[in-house]
């Protein structure tokens, strides 16, 4: 792999509220995504809201910036994260990192860890949930269903619970697959709807707790990511938090 420039990581063209939270001596970063910005652009007009605000190549999956020398430079998207979801996103800058993290993620060898904000509360301090997904891709707009013949599992832990009508339980969510949607889906089939999910929420719920707080993000957060793999017959270990936002602390004491 080519040495990067000695101020790649200064001039990445970060979003809005993006931070770079960890890099190896490969090349391989993570950084932490606000909610509201996009994982990447999908039309030009989207690059002020996404995670660098430059050009996305959709075929290589990478983004493309000048460097103030004028040099091209290029940085490889390794996951997404709805735009309404916040937390630890995996990039690279060489493309051969970003193929061997992206085998590791088809071999579901990438532990990811999410917590969330739930209305209601689960029956159990710890539950293993199984479903079948139905995924239906229209365009550019996804929808997951609970009656399908995908299978999808999570295991869920209560954290925290806030009494209340209906009470708010913070829960944190390890999915062993990773199906598009699949843990808001999840969550809602359960009656335990996700907190600002404008799309498999309760809508009432959301509206009530939105006046009373003054928040409306979707409380989903993709709280920590780990893994190894390997390159050029080297094994590196990769671990990175994004800690929980304080609206989900704010919301659990209100």
């Amino acid at each position: 792999m080519s040495a990067l420039p000695t101020d790649y990581w200064e001039n990445l063209p970060l979003g809005r509220q993006v931070r770079l939270i960890k890099r190896d001596e490969n090349g391989l970063a993570a950084m932490a995504k606000p909610a509201g910005v996009l994982s990447h652009p999908n039309t030009p007009g989207d690059q002020p809201r996404a995670l660098l605000t430059c050009a996305y190549d959709r075929d290589r999956e990478c983004f493309a910036w000048r460097t103030p020398d004028g040099a091209e430079a290029r940085l490889w998207l390794l996951n997404r994260l709805d735009s309404a979801t916040s937390g630890v996103i995996l990039a690279a800058a060489s493309e051969a990192v970003a193929r061997s993290i992206k085998e590791n993620f088809a071999r579901r060898q990438v532990t990811k860890v999410y917590q969330a904000l739930v209305f209601g509360a689960p029956r159990a301090q710890q539950e293993v949930w199984r479903d079948r997904l139905a995924v239906e891709k229209r365009g550019g707009t996804i929808r997951t269903g609970p009656a399908g013949n995908i299978p999808a599992e999570a295991h869920c832990s209560v954290l925290r619970r806030r009494p209340g009508s209906p009470p708010l339980t913070l829960v944190q969510l390890d999915p062993k697959t990773g199906r598009s949607h699949q843990l808001r889906v999840q969550c809602a089939r359960r009656g335990l709807p996700i907190v600002g999910d404008q799309t498999y929420g309760d809508f009432r719920l959301n509206r009530e707790f939105a006046k009373a707080t003054g928040c409306k993000r979707l409380f989903l957060h993709s709280l920590a990511t780990r893994f190894s793999y390997a390159l050029a017959g080297r094994t590196f270990d990769f671990s990175a938090t994004a800690p929980l936002p304080a609206e989900f602390v704010t919301a659990l004491e209100a």
